[in-house]
């Protein structure tokens, strides 16, 4: 039940930020799937294997700019439509509020703590995002994909 809800909230959240971001409305189902692909990777690493969240938001923004990518190429539009609306499920929001709130009240040790964590779950999903878009050039999926390039 709970993959149920993950996949739904996960969606829903990339589906609207799609929809804030004024994505074209024909991208906003496949940038909500995008988005809950790489948060189910992550909620399914975490789940399952008992991984370390950092590890598990490096797997999941690779597996979204892969997907990313793909989609890309497949619907003819730019990938930071589906990449940006994509990471808001896996950002770390609540946890810099956490350090902040410890910074607020003067528990620094916790503070400090929290803070170097929401950055290294952020550094993981820049260079998540960093290693597949460079994997996509490297391996040129267009070729796997046989997508047509438009000539003009």
């Amino acid at each position: 039940m709970t993959f149920a809800f993950s996949f739904f909230f996960s969606f829903t959240a990339s589906y609207f930020f799609a929809f804030i971001y004024d994505a074209p409305k024909k991208l906003f189902i496949p940038a909500g799937l995008a988005g809950a692909s790489g948060y189910m990777v992550h909620f399914i690493f975490i789940e399952t294997m008992q991984m370390d969240t950092i590890y598990t938001s490096l797997i999941g923004s690779l597996t979204l700019g892969l997907i990313s990518q793909i989609l890309s190429r497949l619907l003819k539009s730019p990938v930071v439509i589906f990449m940006i609306p994509g990471i808001i499920p896996l950002v770390p929001g609540s946890l810099a509020f956490r350090a902040t709130q410890q910074l607020v009240t003067l528990d620094f040790t916790s503070a400090g703590t929290t803070f170097i964590r929401a950055i290294l779950i952020a550094g993981s999903i820049a260079l998540g995002l960093l290693l597949s878009d460079q994997l996509s050039k490297t391996l040129n999926i267009t070729k796997y994909w046989r997508v047509k390039k438009n000539k003009l």
